[in-house]
């Protein structure tokens, strides 16, 4: 986007507006692709009607199904594959200019913003297709994210996001080793962050260093994603993660112990091929025994070109579904315990907008869209990318209501 802009071709959201139309899509599970057809067709309609001249299509979808989608929607005037900006832009009539590597223009609010800091995975996951169509692990030179880092910071950026499919294999193909220490010390010296926050961390061979800099680095969240999947040692055993439930538990267990007051959100698949009425049991009760911060589920869904498609899909829908809810219930219970303890304390609060009184922020427990969110009643306007000290005076199952307080309710 920031090189369509740097060729003054305008950039609008609604297609309306648009001589051609640029859908990015996912191609990783199952709903995510429909989606992406379902947005393809909706374009190729208005393609029909003369409501835009041309439509151009890229990401994952097009990148694994690219032959399929040129032969079945022939409407399609440029397919383009994943990491191919420069195809993209060229497919635009614009040009590609290379000085331009690093800047973004930002589709998130001006205060928060991503940052990728690797492509691709070398993980053996049965159910994951991202190998396939995004490749090997290919790490993002350090300079480069530091580049980017500091134009984002300039920009006015106050939270990072770093992310990737494996974040914390991130350097062992370009420096022999596991950097993302490295990386976060060096990010934390840039001026402007306040808040730095690390996702998609995958619990095998987990870096022990990165721990550390939780207590030694204060820009650094207590927050970390760690997508454990399962507990059952025969369903990991079967979706090739690299770790048992015994090191599953110890490496949790450790984490809780050296970073005191950590937050920790993971993700879970039910439904998966082998995983029976015990294996799902045993998942169900390591939830309510570990009683993680943050908790997402999937449905399993069988994609081709993995090692898992072969094992078919025994697991009916409906007792996917089940198994969904009665983690999703369990969970419910366990963030409102947790929220209501919360009752009562000062949080420092990044705020991320503010509406008819009402301000709506973060902890830093709390990444954003997918996480809590804190209410404040204000009479003063909290701008947008402002962190202000809150009361918390009320909470439910996944919102915390608050007040600002007196002595220093905006901080600089």
């Amino acid at each position: 986007m920031r090189q369509l802009a740097a060729n003054n071709l305008k950039l609008v959201s609604n297609s309306d507006e648009s001589d051609v139309t640029v859908i990015n899509t996912c191609g990783f599970i199952r709903s995510a692709k429909q989606e992406s057809l379902d947005t393809i067709f909706q374009a190729v309609q208005l393609k029909k009607e003369g409501r835009i001249k041309k439509l151009v299509v890229m990401g994952c979808l097009s990148e694994r199904y690219e032959e399929d989608l040129r032969k079945e929607i022939p409407e399609i005037d440029a397919c383009v594959g994943a990491n191919k900006i420069e195809r993209v832009v060229s497919a635009l009539g614009a040009d590609f200019k290379n000085e331009l590597t690093g800047e973004r223009m930002l589709t998130t609010p001006h205060h928060y913003a991503y940052l990728k800091i690797s492509e691709g995975c070398d993980r053996p996951c049965s159910f994951c297709s991202i190998p396939v169509i995004r490749g090997k692990h290919v790490s993002k030179p350090l300079e480069k994210i530091l580049d980017e880092a500091n134009y984002l910071a300039s920009a006015g950026v106050k939270e990072l996001i770093l992310i990737a499919q494996d974040t914390t294999y991130y350097g062992v193909d370009l420096y022999g080793k596991r950097m993302l220490a490295s990386l976060l010390e060096k990010l934390s010296l840039i001026n402007g962050f306040e808040w730095i926050r690390l996702m998609y961390a995958f619990p095998t061979g987990f870096p022990a260093d990165v721990l550390k800099l939780f207590n030694e680095c204060p820009k650094l969240c207590r927050y970390l994603d760690i997508p454990v999947q399962h507990v059952s040692d025969a369903v990991l055993l079967s979706m090739r993660r690299g770790i048992n439930s015994r090191e599953l538990r110890n490496l949790i267990e450790n984490i809780r112990k050296d970073i005191p007051n950590i937050a920790l959100r993971t993700t879970l698949i039910v439904g998966y091929p082998n995983e029976g009425e015990k294996e799902f049991k045993e998942l169900y009760e390591f939830v309510e025994e570990t009683k993680f911060e943050r908790l997402g589920v999937f449905t399993y869904s069988p994609e081709e070109d993995t090692s898992a498609y072969t094992l078919g899909d025994p697991v009916t829908t409906e007792i996917k579904e089940e198994r969904y809810n009665r983690i999703m219930e369990i969970q419910q219970e366990i963030s409102s315990v947790y929220n209501q303890h919360l009752v009562g304390k000062r949080m420092k609060i990044l705020v991320d907008h503010y509406k008819d009184k009402i301000a709506v922020g973060r902890t830093e427990f709390d990444a954003p869209e997918i996480d809590n969110e804190v209410h404040i009643e204000s009479t003063i306007k909290l701008t947008a990318g402002k962190f202000c000290q809150v009361e918390i005076v009320d909470a439910d199952a996944y919102d915390l209501f608050g007040k600002l307080t007196i002595s220093d309710d905006i901080l600089p």
